[in-house]
């Protein structure tokens, strides 16, 4: 079977450079493999820039995972210079605030997703810090030592679901997803 997308129905991303932070080469790394902060919460603008900036340094893309409770839309496959992403979610097994990318070598990379909205100091340490070999923290990890250290609490960790006073903010994460999950196609 063969995809054809119409571009004039496929958005473009505005910048395409990607903004994209890895461990280095060769370094036995931690439990992150580097950062990226896209510019958006849309993976069909911003995965053709991760996907140009990853293709050449470590090998093509060919499928990610993300958390649904960071992402509004996930489509099933993202059109890339040259090929397809496909893509999927996981809403228990995978770390919110991560994106796991998979290429053809087999390889994957663990990557923090910096939330777009973060000023670029606070982006530039994280980034930082997700890539450092030495460093084992984990995503949700990193991002609340920031919240911490600012006495923003859980501020600096955004969620599609903004919880109202005094409720259960896991029990609404997860109705999100059962939600997305009911909603996904299924192939018939």
């Amino acid at each position: 079977m063969t995809v054809t997308f119409d571009r004039a129905t496929t958005p473009a991303a505005p910048d395409s450079t990607a903004r994209l932070s890895l461990a280095p080469v060769g370094a036995r790394t931690g439990r992150l493999d580097g950062a990226w902060w896209p510019r958006s919460r849309d993976l069909l603008l911003e995965l053709p820039s991760l996907a140009a900036e990853i293709d050449g340094r470590w090998g093509r893309i060919t499928r990610i995972t993300v958390n649904p409770a960071q992402w509004p839309v996930i489509p099933r496959r993202v059109p890339v210079t040259g090929h397809t992403i496909h893509a999927g979610w996981f809403a228990a097994e995978q770390d919110e605030h991560t994106v796991a990318v998979f290429s053809y070598a087999p390889r994957r990379l663990n990557l923090l997703i910096i939330p777009p909205a973060t000023d670029a100091a606070d982006a530039a340490r994280l980034m930082s810090e997700a890539a450092d070999p030495a460093d084992t923290r984990t995503a949700g990890e990193l991002l609340a030592a920031r919240s911490d250290r600012d006495g923003e609490g859980s501020a600096f960790l955004p969620s599609a679901v903004a919880p109202a006073e005094g409720t259960d903010e896991a029990g609404l994460r997860a109705d999100l997803a059962r939600s997305r999950a009911a909603s996904w196609p299924v192939p018939a």
